[in-house]
């Protein structure tokens, strides 16, 4: 089993890289990134993390090779292909501002990930994520199933540590659920949400749920503002459980971004829902039924996915 990611000379993909590693179910892992520039010499970020995490391997007692390349050819019959690759996030930027930038970069890199591994499995990292999963998905003309987006998992594992911090519990015994788009625009769940299957509203009030659900729909940017850019620990760890699911055929239930056709009353739009993952990729979306309160909010979160794929659609017909 194979696995590709590109942009693993930054955070987010080697973190992606070597948390698949660790899990030690892949024969080898390809770790893709340009070659750069420093003080007037070339470096090879994704060469030099594939050496580094391998020289790991005998501590963390695992087998999955680490390759560093910066050729596409190196990629062939991947099984997975995971994209990180993108510009991230400054203070004061939103996803939506590196819109062009990222859309011109996954848009190169799926076609060069298909042209070598035309059978493969995409999982976008890169932001603004839903429109990201979108260009990947037209550009390579693979089934909707085969195309998705990480951000529920990092989004609810966010809300989880939250509250875990917040009522002294393990996060290991909390149950969460979120929908929507990747951004301010998440539609957290609370009525969903439980710990060791009781409802979370048995141990906090509304006030205190409702500045936690706050505080997760401005996560990322919370992270940018401490540390200058996008986090990596949390969505690569996000991105490598996705690969498991998939890989290992678990069919775990996980929010990502999916390809809607229908579903949640919106249609030919990337958002965040509940999927079953396994061989293939996306085997079900499930459908949960929704309150009043709650569809509304997934309507405006599915407008400003469709605002800004229009915007994306305008800014690549100039």
């Amino acid at each position: 089993m194979k696995v590709t990611v590109v942009g693993a000379g930054g955070n987010v993909g080697s973190t992606v890289s070597m948390a698949v590693a660790q899990r030690d179910f892949a024969k080898e892992v390809v770790m893709v990134d340009i070659v750069q520039e420093k003080n007037g010499n070339k470096i090879y970020p994704s060469k030099g993390r594939a050496l580094d995490q391998w020289e790991s391997s005998p501590i963390h007692k695992f087998d999955t090779k680490l390759t560093g390349s910066v050729d596409y050819e190196d990629t062939a019959g991947s099984d997975v292909c995971v994209i990180t690759a993108g510009v991230p996030r400054r203070p004061g930027m939103s996803r939506d501002d590196l819109l062009e930038t990222n859309a011109n970069i996954v848009q190169s890199v799926t076609e060069q990930l298909i042209e070598h591994s035309p059978d493969t499995i995409l999982i976008i990292v890169s932001n603004p994520l839903d429109v990201m999963a979108q260009v990947a998905y037209e550009t390579s003309g693979l089934d909707s199933s085969r195309v998705m987006g990480m951000a529920g998992i990092l989004d609810t594992a966010r809300y989880r540590s939250f509250l875990a911090e917040e009522l002294d519990v393990s996060p290991k015994d909390i149950q969460a659920l979120l929908l929507g788009g990747h951004g301010d625009t998440m539609v957290p769940l609370p009525r969903f949400t439980t710990i060791a299957g009781m409802p979370v509203t048995q141990f906090i009030d509304d006030e205190k749920l409702e500045e936690i659900v706050e505080r997760t729909k401005g996560g990322g940017g919370e992270l940018v503002n401490l540390m200058g850019t996008s986090a990596w620990y949390a969505p690569g760890a996000a991105a490598a459980q996705m690969v498991e699911a998939i890989m290992l055929d678990q069919n775990r239930i996980f929010p990502c971004a999916a390809y809607l056709n229908g579903e949640y009353g919106h249609e030919d739009l990337f958002l965040g829902v509940p999927v079953k993952l396994g061989e293939g990729g996306i085997k079900q979306i499930i459908e949960v039924d929704l309150i009043a309160e709650e569809q509304d909010l997934m309507d405006t979160s599915a407008d400003h996915v469709h605002s800004v794929l229009a915007e994306f659609r305008e800014l690549m017909d100039k």
